[in-house]
């Protein structure tokens, strides 16, 4: 933005699945006009299951634009949650159509976003105090929980579903009780302590 100029149309940015054992990490880039609201959008933790489903579809609906991608279990793995959640933000930024004015991140640090790093700028609680990034939250969100009721279908006996792959009490039982499946992440120490755990015949 050149000095005086009057801001129209900016992004947010945010992600769901940094926390989890198992599967992709997801984020979302939702492009709006500035002050623009959409009803029933807010932080998508504040949301239930079945307002984030309607929200959804809301926001695809009335978004300039937007843009959805994820790094994969295998990149976690190999680069970090923090470098791969980084990734997942990077790619879903370079898929917008629309040019934004200013990019809003959630969090505290952006990602490297080549050209438009000058536009970027990180926003602590933003999916409270941005619409754009509370509609980025609901988008990743759901995005990723659909994918855990997928995973479910495929490995029933790990409850995904039901805790969407957090280290949950009962996701840390079920790890001891049947060992990682294909999907949980190698890295997280509670998945190296099950594999091991399994490795060693204990289970």
């Amino acid at each position: 933005m050149f000095k005086g100029s009057v801001l129209t149309v900016l992004a947010g940015v945010d992600e769901a699945g940094r926390g989890p054992l198992v599967g992709s990490v997801v984020a979302a880039a939702v492009v709006l006009e500035v002050g623009q609201e959409i009803p029933g959008v807010r932080d998508s933790k504040q949301l239930s299951e079945s307002a984030r489903e309607t929200a959804f579809d809301l926001i695809r609906e009335v978004a300039l634009d937007y843009a959805i991608a994820e790094a994969s279990r295998e990149e976690i793995d190999e680069l970090n949650i923090l470098q791969a959640t980084m990734l997942a933000m990077r790619r879903a930024v370079l898929m917008l159509k629309v040019v934004p004015e200013q990019i809003l991140i959630d969090g505290n640090r952006c990602p490297d976003l080549g050209h438009y790093n000058r536009i970027a700028k990180p926003l602590i609680g933003g999916d409270r105090l941005c619409t754009a990034i509370s509609a980025a939250s609901i988008l990743a969100k759901v995005t990723r929980d659909r994918q855990m009721r997928v995973l479910d279908a495929r490995y029933p006996e790990y409850g995904f579903a039901r805790h969407k792959g957090y280290p949950t009490a009962l996701h840390r039982e079920i790890l001891e009780q049947h060992g990682p499946c294909p999907e949980h992440r190698r890295s997280f120490k509670p998945v190296k302590a099950a594999a091991a755990l399994r490795d060693s015949g204990r289970c």
